[in-house]
């Protein structure tokens, strides 16, 4: 059978009706998250209480400052070791395995970690519960009991990890390229190795906790729960602590890369993963909302820059973006992603740089300026959209030392930012020319190779493990 259509003129692209475009976009709510409860002893120590009565849950944590950054870079990795001993151990009064039975009959947690800056224990339980799993997870914070066999077996996982990091090209790149910021030394660069590892004892694990507890403790809770119990509760507890001692003031010095090419032979995979690095800046920067507008305009989602042109108009990679990163305590990273197949390699690179370029010589529009700050602070609708994020981040500014209206204020300057901020903004921040590349990729299928970058010899890192077992000669790992 024949199916007759009518005749019917197509209709050019401009004339195609778009009526998504007339749907009407509100303009945002007022941004004024519920802030916690703030309370500082005497001591020095802080508490904070949220009150949430939505649900018959109670969460809190003991956030305690000092982490991976300040171990002994003999024993890299005595944070991770730490955080997980700890809460597998248990106490005097409670090993681990019986705290598990216990908090898993009640559908309860506690669980211990640490990070470059802090190590925390956190807990959370239905309200019924709030007292019983509050007095376990303090038993854990004043008491802990450090297990040699516990000891051993996070030792056994992590040597497992570190014997397995080469596997992931992304996670090579991503260590690697902290190391040419940073160097490989830097305290936010350094890795664990085997010899590291091995020379934690559970002596060090005790004088770590024993030593952190006396800084300036950070207490929050949320949940369901009267905050004039909850404040007698946790006085009762921290009160009685000695003064707290200030966090020392750091003075690490950055320097960021050495401009150039970097790369590292990886046989198995059949594509490219490029890390164009430098140094970003640290939130004090006055200039931060306009670098965070030029970074959604640059590289921050669909319609991004760089998006558009590496992506969806040339068709060279896979995942791309970026930005110049800000750190809460120390400068973070410029960073450009690209993943690329092998054979698209250097021109991928080569057009990355392009649109770099274009920040600096191609003036931003109105256009640009409105979509990227609709995109970041529609993103505050979902990222202070509970009262636990919001504690959170409360929490977090407490911590580095920022005023407790920080995220109104800097909401406030995101909205003054103009055209004219962002051309300036590019103009004194985005360096090229300071910027060294990272290739993660198999060297054969490079063809051009990175040589037709012109960006002087290519530098060899080498990955080899250390002490893993099938390593060739165990070499130290390095820039040539």
């Amino acid at each position: 059978m024949t199916l007759l259509l009518p005749l019917v003129p197509a209709l050019a692209p401009a004339q195609q009706s778009k009526p998504w475009e007339k749907i009407p976009i509100p303009p945002l709510h007022a941004f004024k998250p519920q802030q916690p409860k703030r309370i500082e002893l005497k001591n020095g120590i802080v508490l904070f209480l949220q009150e949430d009565h939505e649900l018959p849950f109670v969460s809190g944590s003991v956030l305690i400052p000092g982490g991976s950054r300040d171990e002994d870079p003999a024993k890299c990795g005595l944070i991770d070791l730490y955080g997980q001993t700890w809460r597998t151990s248990g106490t005097e009064k409670m090993s681990g395995d019986a705290m598990d039975d216990l908090l898993e009959s009640k559908a309860a947690h506690i669980e211990t970690g640490g990070d470059d800056d802090s190590t925390a224990v956190s807990w959370d339980s239905l309200k019924a519960d709030t007292n019983q799993v509050y007095d376990l997870a303090m038993d854990l914070l004043f008491h802990p009991k450090f297990d040699e066999q516990k000891l051993q077996l996070a030792k056994q996982q992590d040597a497992t990890g570190i014997v397995r990091r080469n596997d992931d090209e992304g996670q090579i790149a991503g260590r690697e390229a902290a190391k040419l910021v940073y160097g490989a030394d830097s305290p936010y660069a350094r890795q664990p190795e085997l010899s590291t590892i091995a020379k934690v004892t559970v002596a060090d694990l005790q004088a770590w906790h024993d030593h952190s507890i006396g800084g300036k403790l950070i207490i929050s809770v949320s949940g369901d729960f009267d905050s004039a119990a909850m404040e007698a509760k946790l006085r009762t507890t921290f009160e009685g602590l000695p003064k707290a001692r200030p966090n020392p003031a750091r003075h690490e010095v950055f320097h960021g890369p050495t401009p150039g090419v970097y790369f590292i032979d990886k046989e198995d995979v059949n594509q490219s993963d490029v890390e164009i690095v430098g140094l970003g800046i640290d939130r004090h920067d006055p200039d931060v909302p306009s670098i965070a507008v030029m970074n959604d305009v640059f590289g921050g989602g669909f319609t991004s820059r760089l998006f558009q042109k590496v992506r969806t108009q040339l068709g060279l990679a896979y995942e791309v973006g970026g930005g110049l990163g800000f750190g809460w305590d120390h400068p973070a990273t410029f960073q450009a992603v690209v993943l690329t197949q092998s054979a698209t390699t250097v021109d991928a690179i080569q057009q990355t740089y392009k649109v770099l370029d274009g920040l600096t010589t191609q003036p931003f529009t109105e256009e640009e300026l409105k979509r990227a700050k609709d995109n970041i602070l529609n993103s505050f609708l979902f990222l202070y959209d509970t009262k636990d994020k919001v504690l959170a981040e409360r929490v977090r500014l407490e911590f580095y030392g920022y005023p407790p209206d920080y995220l109104e204020t800097y909401k406030a300057a995101l909205e003054k930012v103009t055209v004219a901020d962002l051309n300036a903004a590019a103009k004194k921040y985005i360096h090229p020319d300071k910027y060294a590349v990272l290739v993660v990729g198999n060297g054969p299928d490079i063809k051009p190779g990175l040589d037709e970058l012109k960006m002087g010899p290519e530098h060899k890192i080498d990955i080899t493990i250390p002490g893993a077992p099938g390593s060739k000669g165990g070499g130290a790992e390095g820039q040539e």
